[in-house]
């Protein structure tokens, strides 16, 4: 009996914490713009809806042909509208031409109006909350003639966790998926155990997450692309719970756990993963003294969007645009890499050499030689990169050296020729 008068009294205590932190982070940064009204419009019937949730969506008045699609799942003491007011994202489809589904929870499924991320029953596939969503989608196909795959997930805090959810349930749904303030998938399947791995994380390898998110689901990939967003002061979910998400994520991928990439983008650390295809996969971004919420930035700055309020912070860099990007839904799309040029801290770390599959990070970081990034390669111990593969590796991951039979500009002047050439004269770079 005492055993349980001790469990009641901490999960009592971590409730109060968890209610205390979110309540004072709901009142900070209130009083800011009001929330545009009747620009989401619901829609009342989708299927069966056994999570009992709301389907509120965005469509531009001009959408593009079969338009993708971005699934905004809001956080905690949030409504659709509140979330999509705050990061932007029915803006972003006006500019774009995406739409946008806005899964709403009802506080009679939740007090706090959270999703149930932490219940089994509701993030399981073809079950509870999972399965609404996933409802919502076939919808809104069905509706927009939405292409299947171009259906992308991103969410803030109980929202994020919602998306690791999905991502991992339905990752033959999700092309891409973004965790904001999030967790892991399979971090908690209780209350207790929800409030535990938001203040500590939880311990697992990275086998065992991975494990998580192989046995959520028959498939076997090509899995969705990650992109992961924490601040660091993060008083509400700890931000160990991001490095999880990554362990988590790396091991499904079945790639090195050393990025290739770490820069530093509008004062903040951004990390990279990529095949050996040299696609980018995972992203992670470190935003500096930020507590709980969604990094935005102004919407007077050329990269703005979003407004800032609760949960939302104006910290110059716009999450929500970036993911864009990440996931090629914006027009413009850059390489970030080439923004790491502009900071002298930027570090381009130069790919290892790893046979794909589901490997453990155990089995991985082992296998490592322990070589600082540069010098040396990790497909065998001892072995020293070819230094003309890294220098080619780098200069093209940074955007300065034109592809083999890439055509250079046409002006004699054009950085990427000069640098091509020169460093083809001296032998440094081969042809």
């Amino acid at each position: 009996m005492k055993g349980l008068k001790d469990t009641l009294a901490n999960l009592s205590r971590l409730r109060k914490r968890f209610e205390q932190l979110l309540s004072s982070a709901a009142r900070r940064g209130a009083g800011g713009a009001p929330v545009a009204a009747g620009r989401l419009r619901e829609v009342g019937d989708f299927g069966t809806n056994p999570g009992n949730l709301r389907m509120l969506t965005y469509v531009p008045p001009k959408p593009g042909k079969a338009p993708p699609l971005v699934v905004a799942l809001h956080g905690c003491m949030q409504t659709a509208a509140l979330y999509d007011h705050g990061s932007g994202w029915s803006r972003l489809a006006d500019t774009y031409g995406f739409a946008v589904l806005l899964p709403e929870q009802q506080r009679a499924n939740n007090p706090n109006n959270c999703f149930n991320w932490f219940l089994p029953p509701d993030t399981q596939r073809n079950h509870g909350e999972a399965l609404s969503i996933c409802q919502m989608i076939e919808r809104m196909i069905r509706d927009h003639g939405i292409d299947r795959r171009q259906v992308f997930v991103v969410g803030l805090s109980a929202g994020g966790a919602m998306a690791a959810g999905m991502l991992a349930t339905y990752p033959d749904v999700f092309a891409g998926g973004a965790i904001i303030a999030g967790l892991p998938y399979g971090s908690a399947r209780n209350v207790q155990e929800a409030f535990e791995s938001m203040a500590r994380g939880r311990d697992r390898s990275a086998e065992a997450w991975g494990d998580l998110v192989r046995d959520a689901s028959s498939y076997r990939g090509p899995w969705p692309k990650i992109s992961l967003w924490h601040g660091s002061s993060d008083a509400i979910v700890n931000p160990r719970n991001m490095e999880d998400a990554l362990k988590q994520w790396i091991d499904v991928h079945g790639i090195s756990v050393r990025p290739r990439i770490e820069h530093e983008i509008e004062g903040h650390s951004r990390r990279v993963w990529r095949t050996e295809a040299d696609d980018g996969v995972i992203e992670a971004i470190t935003i500096a003294g930020m507590g709980h919420g969604v990094p935005l930035a102004s919407g007077q700055s050329v990269a703005g969007c979003g407004n800032a309020g609760p949960f939302h912070f104006d910290v110059g860099l716009s999450s929500s645009l970036h993911i864009l990007r990440f996931w090629g839904l914006a027009n413009e799309r850059i390489a970030f890499e080439n923004e790491a040029t502009r900071h002298v801290s930027a570090r381009l770390v130069p790919a290892q050499s790893e046979a794909h599959g589901t490997h453990s990070l155990a089995a991985r970081e082992s296998a490592s030689t322990g070589s600082t990034a540069g010098e040396q390669s990790t497909a065998g111990a001892g072995q020293f990169a070819d230094p003309s593969a890294v220098i080619a590796a780098a200069l093209k991951a940074a955007g300065l050296l034109n592809e083999p039979g890439q055509a250079s500009a046409n002006s004699p002047l054009d950085p990427r020729r000069i640098i091509t050439s020169t460093l083809r004269s001296v032998g440094v770079l081969k042809e």
